[in-house]
């Protein structure tokens, strides 16, 4: 335990510290000076493993840190959502865990969050159902009996690791690693287009017409995206479990080298969504993600805590989103689609925009700037416009299913939000000077979980101010009346 902070540390001023011996290498003092900003970096690790404790009260959690700069953060008991316990490989190696104390707040900063950092893991897990289980008692240890009353309700299928090459999320770590290499061949002053391997790729292009070229190096990183994208996925969602607790918690568990657990009370659970990106959508696949408070919403969130299914293919992330909704009526439902004038709008907007960047590039061709063809690139993306305006009116829809608001909307990332009535918390009705003269609308539901907003967009008045009524009749009901 005592050894993580300094590590950590480390690990963190990485940068620095190999900017210091580079630095210092032209008077010959590099090494001396790494050496010195090691020392500061572990004392400020072990400074803040000395000064770092917390305590577990009836009425709530208490974190108390800084020497100079003394914080007190406390997170009253009936506060807390979620518990998220990680382990990264040096964790694991050391035998302990990180605690994360979600309490409702969904943004992604993390200044605020409540972290206990370098327990036991035994310690962890303890904690972990303590604080979930607590209802303003005196701390008591876990339930004995937790695993023996818990129900499984989906597990990782090996077959489903077929489904990560299409989620593309190796194209990020390309791009970290290629960025790396880059900056150290700057620092090192070294060619990467003469190493070996990239000179003869080089030569071997310079070869070929630059049509053939294109190709083979959009094929190249085609496989690189695939191959890391594969490996994103085993790391990220192997050993993949999702149980029920009688005690009204869900429990998921995660990861190869790093490990993740995270609980949900069930009772702050508002729904959940299927989320549908354009390359998974072609080969049946999805996602299904709760919504929920207390855990990272927005770019992020289907690699986050709230990931109820990892890619897999559609029907099971249908299947665990009704046993975790507990309404399979609301997934399967067929959507009510928002008509002609919603329709004009998708094509509109898409082919609009495209026709002006291809008069755009006309007169820029026409004057010399950019070569002839580009007006053949430009023309291509015309009827792919088309195809993403035609695309986006198929997804547009909605329904309101057993006391549930069923939101669907996207071509690029389809997604279909489960909203329950009880989770909505009040509504905005928003009209741009486009939609005002479409005679269109967006309705949005708020509410506490999720993205806090899920709209219905474009829709007439009457069928808005209907599904409102239908889901929040007594919240919307007396302004109809006073509107009458």
């Amino acid at each position: 335990m005592l050894a993580m902070h300094p590590v950590q540390e480390v690990i963190r001023f990485a940068p620095a510290l190999i900017g210091l011996l580079i630095g210092g290498s032209g008077s010959g003092d590099g090494p001396l000076w790494s050496l010195i900003g090691v020392a500061v970096v572990v004392g400020l690790g072990l400074l803040r493993y000395a000064t770092t404790t917390f305590r577990i009260t009836p009425d709530q959690v208490q974190v108390r840190k800084g020497l100079l700069r003394r914080r007190v953060l406390a997170v009253p008991m009936d506060r807390i959502r979620t518990v998220d316990v990680t382990a990264n490989p040096l964790h694991r190696a050391l035998g302990l865990a990180r605690v994360e104390v979600g309490t409702g707040r969904t943004d992604r900063k993390k200044q605020h969050a409540l972290l206990l950092d370098s327990l036991s893991a035994p310690t962890a897990e303890s904690l972990r159902d303590e604080l979930l289980h607590r209802r303003g008692r005196a701390a008591r240890p876990a339930v004995d009996d937790v695993a023996g009353s818990a129900t499984e309700i989906v597990r990782l299928d090996a077959r489903w690791v077929r489904y990560g090459p299409f989620t593309l999320s190796g194209i990020v770590t390309i791009g970290v690693v290629v960025a790396l290499l880059s900056n150290a061949a700057n620092e090192a002053k070294v060619s990467l287009s003469r190493l070996g391997g990239l000179h003869s790729a080089r030569t071997q292009l310079a070869g070929i017409p630059a049509w053939a070229a294109a190709l083979e190096i959009l094929a190249m990183a085609a496989v690189l995206t695939a191959v890391a994208s594969t490996i994103a996925y085993l790391l990220a969602f192997w050993n993949f479990q999702l149980i029920r607790r009688s005690e009204g918690t869900l429990h998921i568990s995660r990861g190869l080298l790093t490990t993740r657990s995270t609980t949900i009370e069930e009772r702050r659970l508002h729904g959940v969504e299927l989320s549908e990106p354009l390359l998974l959508r072609a080969v049946g696949g999805a996602r299904c993600i709760a919504i929920t408070t207390g855990l990272r919403v927005g770019r992020g969130a289907e690699r986050g805590g709230s990931i109820l299914l990892p890619p897999a293919p559609r029907r099971d992330a249908v299947a665990v989103g009704a046993r975790v909704l507990g309404d399979e009526h609301a997934l399967t439902a067929a959507v009510v689609h928002h008509g002609p004038r919603a329709t004009r709008r998708r094509y509109t907007r898409a082919l609009g925009v495209t026709g002006v960047a291809v008069i755009i590039v006309v007169i820029l061709v026409a004057a010399g700037v950019l070569p002839l063809w580009s007006v053949i690139a430009a023309a291509v993306t015309v009827p792919l416009a088309g195809a993403l305006a035609a695309d986006r009116a198929h997804s547009l829809g909605h329904a309101v299913v057993d006391r549930c608001l069923v939101a669907r909307r996207g071509s690029l990332v389809r997604r279909r939000s489960m909203i329950r009535a009880n989770g909505v918390i009040g509504w905005n009705l928003h009209r741009s000077f486009f939609q005002r003269r479409a005679g269109l609308l967006t309705l949005t539901a708020t509410t506490a979980a999720g993205r806090q907003a899920y709209a219905v967009q474009d829709t007439c008045e009457d069928v808005a101010l209907r599904i409102a009524d239908d889901l929040t009749p007594l919240l919307i009901t007396p302004f109809l009346a006073i509107g009458s």
